[in-house]
């Protein structure tokens, strides 16, 4: 059974950082592709950050230039390096793993950005 477990959430202050981590339970090359989304208060989950096996990566536009997403083969783990961290990045972001048809999700870590 495939388990994504995410740490590093927390309270930052207005132009901070924060690096978020998804540890997956197996090998990480089975997955076709990781995500990170987010989802805030009264809004839809939305895409943030997708990387793909070959390390191709896309970002939304409200983070390009400011996260950056990772991974690293030999523990398993993808990234998220958030820098410039505004309040309207206020969420609980959640890892995604995506292999053939299946969708997996991690439980989710909030994230907030306030002074």
């Amino acid at each position: 059974q495939v388990q994504l477990v995410e740490s590093g959430g927390g309270l930052v202050q207005p132009g901070g950082s924060l690096r978020l981590s998804c540890a997956t339970s197996g090998s990480i090359f089975i997955f076709n592709a990781m995500a990170w989304y987010r989802q805030a208060p009264g809004k839809q989950r939305e895409l943030v950050a997708r990387i793909i096996s070959g390390a191709s990566t896309n970002y939304a536009d409200s983070v390009k230039g400011r996260f950056t997403i990772s991974r690293d083969n030999a523990k398993n783990t993808v990234y998220l390096q958030m820098n410039s961290l505004k309040p309207e990045d206020t969420a609980v972001y959640y890892c995604n793993a995506n292999r053939a048809a299946m969708s997996y999700w991690g439980q989710g870590t909030q994230v907030t950005v306030s002074s």
